[in-house]
């Protein structure tokens, strides 16, 4: 049973998210279990200067709780028109609204110089630190500090290019796109919400994560609930105001491949791809025996931290692990019906062969 107090919630839908995830998802395809090379294939379709502003942008922006705040019907051509009439550098605060005020002066007063030094990369760094700002390992948090930086030095030509580069992804993909998922976002809510019926918020929502157990509390009084197709089964945080924040929770059936008319699920191709890794077998093994964190696999496997961490996040795409985020850290453990769950779906899959 979770610590995670049984906090209220609300529930919301729409495309709008999905426009956003699907954007991180096809600029960091590696990180979510995507075929490089059909990502690549998506980007291509836009103008070479949209693509460069997209590619510069995207892992800027952290617009969920702006999206929330959306009026309906919440989908792309509602981003585009409520975007459309912003200065440029309120389009990029816009997209990136729930941070402290201190953050976003320095990133204005960037904008209003023209220019920054090593006193302001350090100052970036120890801001990107304490706030957790972009979710940027350690590694290389000298870069992402001087890429931040940059966008904010031309915030003016970003800003505006925007705009644009989102029209373009919209009318070369998601328009298309957008008309697939939302049957499979009103299903996977209709069932979320049959399932809240039963269970508690911390149980709900290591059902529909399809394996991560929240034993650490965020500090949030009340929290939305959103499906998202391409960000299963990953689970995304985002804040509305200081006292509520949202998460999207998986909305694409195991059965349905993220590539559209792709024959083969995405839950299957990525578990037979992790069974497939020596190391991940040894890793599985090893959870069938007790939950471990990364540090204690590290140890017993004799490998680097990072490449455990690897192969950890690769187990969790295929919803083989369960995480258990304590305040200490995260804590891994065996799927018990995952195996079985491979072996069905393979059997499921072999046997429509035929049609």
């Amino acid at each position: 049973m979770s610590s995670l107090p049984n906090l209220p919630y609300e529930w919301d839908i729409g495309t709008a998210y999905d426009f956003f995830i699907s954007l991180s998802v096809l600029h960091n395809p590696e990180k979510f279990g995507l075929r490089g090379s059909w990502a690549a294939g998506v980007r291509s379709r836009l103008p070479v200067p949209e693509r460069e502003i997209l590619q510069r942008a995207v892992d800027f922006i952290r617009p969920l709780g702006w999206v929330y705040n959306l009026p309906v019907p919440k989908d792309a051509q509602t981003v585009l028109r409520v975007l459309h009439p912003l200065t440029s550098v309120e389009r990029l605060i816009a997209l990136h609204p729930h941070v402290p005020a201190g953050v976003r002066e320095f990133w204005l007063e960037i904008a209003g110089r023209k220019s920054w030094d090593n006193e302001d990369l350090k100052r970036m760094m120890v801001m990107m630190q304490e706030i957790k700002l972009l979710k940027t390992p350690p590694s290389t948090l000298r870069k992402a500090a001087g890429d931040a930086l940059n966008l904010w030095l031309e915030a003016d030509v970003i800003g505006d290019g925007l705009q644009s580069a989102l029209k373009c992804y919209y009318d070369s993909f998601f328009a298309e796109e957008e008309t697939r998922v939302r049957p499979f976002l009103d299903k996977s809510l209709a069932r979320a919400q049959e399932m809240a019926a039963s269970l508690a918020l911390p149980e709900l929502l290591e059902e529909l994560s399809q394996g991560v157990r929240l034993e650490k509390e965020w500090g949030h009084k009340a929290y939305v609930l959103a499906p998202s197709f391409w960000g299963t089964p990953l689970l995304f945080f985002g804040q509305i105001t200081e006292d509520m924040g949202i998460i999207l929770f998986g909305g694409r059936p195991a059965d349905v491949s993220l590539i559209p008319g792709d024959v083969v699920p995405d839950a299957l191709h990525q578990a037979l791809k992790a069974l497939a890794d020596p190391t991940r077998l040894r890793i599985l093994r090893y959870l069938t025996e007790e939950p471990r964190t990364p540090a204690e696999l590290a140890r017993l496997l004799r490998l680097r931290a990072p490449t455990v961490i690897h192969h950890l996040d690769a187990l969790r795409l295929a919803r083989m692990v369960v995480i258990t985020v304590e305040a200490e850290g995260k804590r891994y453990t065996l799927r018990q019906d995952a195996v079985d769950s491979v072996y069905a779906m393979l059997r499921g899959f072999l046997g429509g062969s035929g049609n």
